[in-house]
């Protein structure tokens, strides 16, 4: 079943450099068979007997779970070996330092990441100035000068755009490039502090990020109030996607509508953990930026354009030490809210539309149609061959679910 790995390993220059960081000495069960792996500079070999004194770690699924997972397109939560896990369809046992170290090799070698890499959004025959404009906002944020970066583009309705958790506002530059939008809409997409090209304030080398409830919800306020928006919509995605529940919650009246994408009342972390998401994500000997990109390849679905999925992990790649950390500590605890707190979302005065994606092991179709439910949400739809990032990952595609959303908040 797992002869394809070897010349797999061979498939393009990025593996064969991941190859040198060997050597790996793995284990796969599948169902009663195992195939011992060695990966080394020299390439990948396979054997039914152990090819060194200590296995590194063994990955046990069963065999239709194998099978799946090489399938041209798998089902949700088998199309990446880190979807598998996050689905425990895939249990890892043994070193997982050794594990994480290697994620990212090891998604290149079994996951359908593969693809010409052409970039079908659009080309252009000369060079061309998009019509995006980037500035910096000076302001205070919890007793904090921060210069905040923010681009935006068109007219017409504020639309604030909230990125994912250790990412930045490059998630949303295919809507700050659509015309249908633009004409309609004065597009804003900016980087939380500490994220994309938003510098830590000073001060940040004695300090540990960490996004809360009231940080999120008082720099969207901050923001607003800075360019003097009236009546925006908010549209966020994952962490942007549950915090625009809040900020429906707390202030609700200034707000035209809110846009939820993969938004969900909680999430939970059954993958990275082990036992704690920092044990694997901030540590010296683990590249960080590495191993929150090949997890992230597990959020996206499969259909989604080689270069847009590749776009959207080196996003996470460039993301500052400890950043995603911070970021999915409100993800998985602060913002966590099944405490009682959302069921007044029905009496908010901001309409909430939600849009998830159907590849998303993280904020489910289920779990979002849970929110629409409990909120008795004015548009509620589930995206067929969309993962997590619908925005950057097949833009394509998402501005079919979102330009509809956007006609009824014009309309109304």
């Amino acid at each position: 079943m797992f002869d394809f790995l070897v010349a797999q390993a061979d498939s393009n220059a990025n593996l064969t450099l991941h190859r040198g960081y060997g050597p790996v000495h793995f284990l796969l069960q599948s169902g009663d068979s195992a195939t011992y792996i060695m990966v080394d500079a020299a390439g990948v070999r396979l054997s039914d007997a152990p090819l060194a004194d200590i296995v590194d770690f063994t990955m046990a699924a069963t065999v239709e779970s194998w099978a799946e997972l090489l399938k041209p397109l798998p089902k949700p939560g088998f199309q990446t070996l880190s979807a598998m896990r996050r689905t425990q369809n895939l249990v890892v046992t043994g070193d997982m330092t050794k594990f994480f170290q290697h994620m990212m090799m090891l998604e290149l070698m079994f996951s359908n990441l593969s693809g010409d890499g052409h970039d079908d959004t659009g080309s252009v025959d000369s060079p061309a100035i998009e019509p995006v404009t980037g500035r910096y906002l000076r302001l205070w944020l919890d007793g904090k000068l921060h210069r905040l970066y923010f681009e935006e583009a068109g007219e017409g309705i504020p639309l604030i755009c909230l990125h994912t958790a250790g990412s930045d506002g490059r998630q949303f530059r295919h809507i700050l490039n659509d015309p249908e939008i633009t004409d309609r809409f004065r597009v804003i997409a900016f980087d939380l502090p500490w994220h994309g090209k938003s510098s830590p304030p000073a001060g940040f080398e004695a300090d540990v990020y960490e996004l809360t409830t009231d940080s999120y919800v008082g720099v969207v306020m901050a923001v607003a109030d800075a360019l003097k928006l009236d009546k925006p919509v908010v549209m966020g995605c994952s962490i942007g996607g549950r915090v625009v529940l809040h900020l429906a919650l707390r202030h609700g009246a200034r707000f035209r509508a809110a846009i939820g994408l993969q938004s969900a009342l909680f999430a939970e972390d059954v993958s990275l953990g082990d036992p704690q998401p920092e044990k694997a994500l901030h540590r010296p000997d683990i590249h960080g930026g590495k191993l929150a990109g090949a997890s992230m390849a597990g959020m996206i679905a499969p259909q989604s354009p080689p270069a847009e999925r590749w776009e959207t992990m080196w996003h996470y790649m460039q993301g500052g030490p400890g950043i995603f950390l911070g970021d999915i500590r409100y993800y998985f605890k602060h913002g966590d809210l099944r405490n009682g707190l959302a069921d007044a979302l029905k009496d908010s005065p901001c309409p909430l539309y939600l849009l998830s994606g159907e590849y998303d092991p993280s904020a489910t179709p289920e779990m979002g149609r849970e929110v629409a439910e409990l909120a008795n949400a004015a548009h509620f739809e589930v995206m067929e061959g969309m993962g997590h990032f619908p925005m950057s990952e097949n833009p394509q595609l998402f501005r079919r679910y979102l330009l509809p959303v956007l006609d009824k908040i014009r309309a109304a």
